[in-house]
């Protein structure tokens, strides 16, 4: 390797220590319903967001959930000794892409055959703590 692609390599580890996130490839689930869970939780804070998906029923609800748990997991792994609940932790992202999608065939009228697409989706979910600011009121 290279010593720039070496330098960059190192610089984005240090910046990953800094991120906590969790990534979930090839959920299958349209990207499209998937992305009507992640506008619903992107930008709240967790406890919210996690009790948003709990209660609801659809299918990408219930794997988005596990995937924020996830995340709250991982930043806990890389900041022991901080409490949870002090921390205030919010989603500060939530990405969908979509990914493979399997093609099928179904026939159809008069000897024809119609293209059926089962999507799937990439999930990443960034996690991050907000900064409290105190308002000055001596003014």
């Amino acid at each position: 390797m290279g010593a720039r692609k070496h330098n960059t390599a190192q610089a984005r580890k240090e910046a990953n220590k800094t991120i906590y996130f969790a990534k979930l490839n090839n959920c299958p689930t349209s990207p499209r319903k998937m992305r009507l869970m992640a506008d619903l939780v992107r930008g709240q804070g967790v406890e919210m967001a996690l009790n948003i998906l709990k209660f609801k029923p659809n299918h990408a609800a219930e794997r988005l959930y596990k995937l924020i748990l996830s995340a709250i997991d991982n930043w806990q792994e890389k900041n022991k000794g901080v409490r949870l609940e002090d921390s205030n932790l919010y989603i500060k992202s939530v990405m969908v892409d979509s990914a493979r999608q399997l093609k099928r065939i179904r026939p159809a009228p008069q000897g024809r055959a119609h293209r059926i697409r089962k999507r799937s989706n990439h999930i990443t979910v960034v996690v991050d703590s907000r900064q409290v600011q105190l308002i000055d009121t001596q003014e």
